[in-house]
């Protein structure tokens, strides 16, 4: 593999607030060395910041729309391309992983390994479990179908049923598994705040997913949800947005992680006509719209580790970078640069990636100019960017 170094740079290692002034160099799909040598081919970057490649934590590769049906029980080949569009899109700005929680498979898995499509590197859960009548199930309350899977959810009840939907996803290649455990803002019949699944229920599917080293992430706004979740074990909260103190500290007692999706509940508030957002949907968006910025200062107060997240669905998944302005008003720059990066490579177990350093992945982002002096260059997708995946540049006219 070739040898690419950026020269004249400032880097951001993805940890600290110091900025790093000197060469970067990637050799071998790994980050070499930091300091003055140069070797192989050079860029310079005078003027610009370097970053870490950019994690999405709450990314939806067949999200091809907010109708449930339509996601669920559409052909999967056109759910597959259409998601490949969307992967390669993320990439082109600047997520160079995202974690797919609620679809994705080992046959899009492995077409990106193979090469097949540009994509970001793509953790999956398989689809999400919900219980019956849960943020999962796409019915509504007058629809007399039957409804059991489909390529983002899977609905099963009862903790046999529970362990072994685990162990096949596990089986196939799944990085973690996925439950809902409080209603949801598209999901049509049940209310955001009760918690979903039972104690034994969540038990199981913890337990099953531990064994193998893996975690369970969940879907959970409120504080009692969130609770229900964090005391069976779940590692992972995702949204989070009506948190309050107390839930935060027990959060933090047991080291569990919070990933934000501030970008979904603004593009669905402006955008909820063109999108075709259910009334129903858009009285729960209003609810959980300004809570959100909230609930992520709540979480740093109280020590929680905060990821990044855009869980963007339809034709909203242009919003992906507002997602970063928005987490940015809500906890600053650093902050969120830190979650986007190193905090989420942390919450998907992976130690090399999320920070530039010897022996990192090389994925990194080299933006136009200093985002601590001027956060636009994060999230303005109209400034010029250059990505670099395992160390080689990103061509844009492949995306």
């Amino acid at each position: 593999m070739s040898t690419l170094t950026i020269t004249n740079a400032l880097i951001f290692d993805g940890e600290n607030p110091e900025l790093i002034s000197g060469n970067i160099t990637f050799s071998d799909g790994l980050v070499s060395a930091i300091g003055s040598q140069e070797e192989g081919e050079l860029i310079d970057a005078s003027g610009k910041v370097v970053i870490p490649g950019l994690i999405d934590a709450h990314f939806h590769a067949y999200a091809i729309s907010l109708d449930g049906f339509r996601i669920e029980r559409g052909p999967l080949s056109y759910s597959a391309l259409a998601g490949a569009k969307r992967l390669g899109e993320a990439l082109g700005r600047g997520f160079t992983t995202v974690r797919d929680v609620a679809g994705g498979d080992v046959g899009l898995a492995n077409a990106i390994k193979e090469g097949l499509l540009p994509s970001p590197r793509y953790f999956y859960t398989g689809p999400a479990l919900s219980q019956t009548g849960g943020h999962g199930d796409p019915r509504e309350a007058d629809i007399d179908v039957c409804f059991s899977h489909g390529h983002m959810c899977e609905v099963l009840d009862g903790p046999e049923p529970l362990r072994i939907a685990v162990r096949e996803r596990l089986r196939t290649g799944a990085h973690a598994i996925k439950i809902m455990t409080s209603g949801g803002v598209i999901s049509l019949t049940d209310p955001l705040a009760i918690p979903q699944y039972s104690n034994e229920e969540i038990s199981v599917v913890v337990a099953e997913a531990t064994r193998r080293g893996s975690y369970v992430a969940a879907h959970a706004y409120s504080p009692e949800a969130i609770m229900h979740s964090v005391r069976n074990g779940v590692r992972s909260i995702e949204h989070g947005n009506l948190l309050d103190e107390p839930t935060a500290a027990f959060m933090a007692e047991n080291n569990t992680f919070l990933v934000p999706t501030l970008a979904a509940y603004a593009a669905m508030d402006r955008r909820g006509d063109e999108v075709g957002l259910a009334e129903v949907s858009k009285t729960k968006n209003i609810e959980v719209l300004n809570a959100g910025r909230e609930a992520i200062k709540i979480a740093l107060k109280a020590g929680i580790k905060v990821g990044f997240g855009s869980d963007l669905m339809g034709d909203l998944a242009d919003e992906q970078l507002n997602g970063l302005a928005l987490q940015i008003e809500a906890s600053g720059v650093f902050e969120t640069l830190r979650s986007a990066t190193s905090v989420n490579a942390e919450l998907l177990q992976e130690p090399t990636l999320g920070r530039l350093a010897p022996g990192m992945v090389a994925d990194a982002l080299i933006l136009d100019g200093n985002p601590f002096e001027d956060p636009s260059v994060i999230f303005d997708g109209s400034r010029p960017r250059t990505i670099i995946q395992a160390g080689a540049i990103v061509d844009a006219g492949t995306l």
